[in-house]
């Protein structure tokens, strides 16, 4: 049993200000001495990263159609282990998921899953009375506990009355009222803010700002309460630790920084747990791999924010091209893919796919169900995942023939062409995987090594 306090944020649709309270709301909880656990339903990667400013320590990812719903707990009591709190931010309006899946994925399927209560935030900037319609709407609909409301956007001291006093005719609690505040906004891009670790000083500055803001706004001991009336979890927490890790400690190299910000946490802790020895390598920084390196592991992040930065490295770029050569293993996913091609947006890259990376206004974005076309460092022909795509970039071809080795397609899903590049010792594709649902993973890529 997890006896952990927790609270879900949840709102009615995106662009309520779910960040903004659920970041604010650790950074007052850290403020205050308390040792807090940050978490993000679903595929989001930029969110976790404010989160972990905020919290001094990992933003997890909460997505039961990445790793499986049976998942979910076991992965949040290892997130949460030592906390006095967990804040975990939902993702979209509350009971929105995947496509065509009804609840899967969903804040409220996380909320159920966590047995955890759900506090609403809600943009009032155009709304009175009506409010207690939309509250009680989501008070009624589904069978999460909807503990209370956050109202947000608030713009006077009479708007806010008339708020409560609507809340109240429907026995709703509001536990704070936040008025906007430019100090505490975050810029976006192509795909959304632009992530904390590419403005690290700017973003501390912000979550400083958003601590006070949400001190002064909201019921801190009311959040508090709700957080600790949330059951205890009858589950076992996860572990990292293979059952049987590799020999010899092979050094991992993980490609960070500015450029590649998108990792689960999850990530390292397995390849650790698989008997790696990890160790960071910032692609626009290091010109070489570490020392002794057997395995490149490369995730997402903005590679085409920085292509002229990535190109101008030529002795990594050379150094990635020669160990792929020599047949070293490498794992790279969308941002990976992009790296690892001949060129991106006509700057050189690394080379080692037959491929040609660009950007495109078109986004494309959503959950995939794939089955693996070949044998590959990460899983073997036929093995099947669901992961996630989200990019505006297009890879010419979209899948074919390595450099070297040859290989063939790394994925196939329904209503799509084959997608990336496997071969026996690279797997490059546009799709997002949670290791932490696919485990043996880590354990494959790190055993090859030895």
């Amino acid at each position: 049993m997890v006896s952990i306090p927790r609270v879900v944020i949840a709102a009615p649709a995106s662009g309520h200000g779910k960040t903004t309270v659920a970041t604010g709301l650790l950074a007052a909880f850290a403020r205050r001495g308390m040792t807090v656990a940050p978490f993000k339903v679903g595929p989001d990667y930029i969110d976790p990263g404010y989160h972990a400013l905020a919290a001094g320590r990992p933003g997890r990812n909460l997505d039961p159609v990445m790793v499986g719903e049976e998942t979910v707990g076991p992965l949040f009591a290892h997130g949460a282990a030592g906390a006095g709190i967990a804040i975990v931010e939902g993702v979209m309006g509350l009971y929105d998921g995947r496509t065509g899946a009804g609840e899967q994925g969903s804040t409220a399927q996380v909320a159920e899953l966590l047995q955890a209560p759900v506090i609403l935030v809600v943009d009032a900037a155009a709304q009175g009375r009506s409010v207690a319609a939309l509250v009680h709407g989501f008070r009624s609909f589904g069978t999460v506990r909807l503990a209370g409301v956050i109202l947000n956007r608030v713009g006077s001291d009479r708007h806010e009355q008339i708020l409560r006093d609507a809340c109240e005719e429907v026995g709703t609690p509001v536990l704070g009222a936040m008025r906007r505040a430019d100090a505490v906004a975050a810029p976006s891009r192509h795909l959304g803010l632009v992530p904390a670790a590419e403005r690290r000083t700017e973003a501390l500055a912000s979550v400083d700002a958003l601590a006070s803001l949400v001190a002064s706004s909201i019921d801190l001991d009311a959040v508090a309460a709700v957080a600790r009336s949330a059951p205890p979890l009858d589950v076992t927490p996860w572990s990292p630790v293979a059952e049987e890790p590799a020999q010899g400690a092979p050094v991992v190299a993980l490609a960070g920084g500015p450029a590649f910000s998108f990792a689960y946490a999850e990530t390292a802790e397995l390849l650790a747990g698989a008997g790696a020895t990890v160790v960071t390598v910032d692609p626009l920084h290091d010109t070489a791999l570490p020392e002794g390196t057997r395995a490149l592991v490369v995730g997402g992040g903005f590679p085409e924010v920085y292509a002229s930065e990535l190109s101008a490295n030529d002795h990594l770029r050379t150094a990635v091209r020669e160990f792929a050569s020599a047949g070293g293993l490498i794992s790279a996913e969308c941002a990976g893919l992009l790296w690892l091609c001949r060129t991106l947006d006509g700057a050189p890259m690394c080379g080692v796919l037959d491929a040609e990376a660009a950007m495109t206004p078109s986004l494309t974005l959503g959950y995939r169900d794939a089955v693996a076309l070949s044998d590959s460092p990460l899983a073997p022909a036929g093995y099947r995942v669901t992961g996630h795509e989200f990019h505006r970039t297009v890879v010419h071809p979209r899948s074919g023939v390595l450099l070297s080795p040859a290989g063939g397609a790394a994925w196939a899903w329904r209503g799509a062409d084959p997608e990336g590049f496997a071969g026996p010792a690279v797997h490059a594709s546009y799709l997002h995987l949670h290791w932490a649902g696919h485990p043996q993973m880590a354990a494959r890529l790190v055993g090859a090594c030895s």
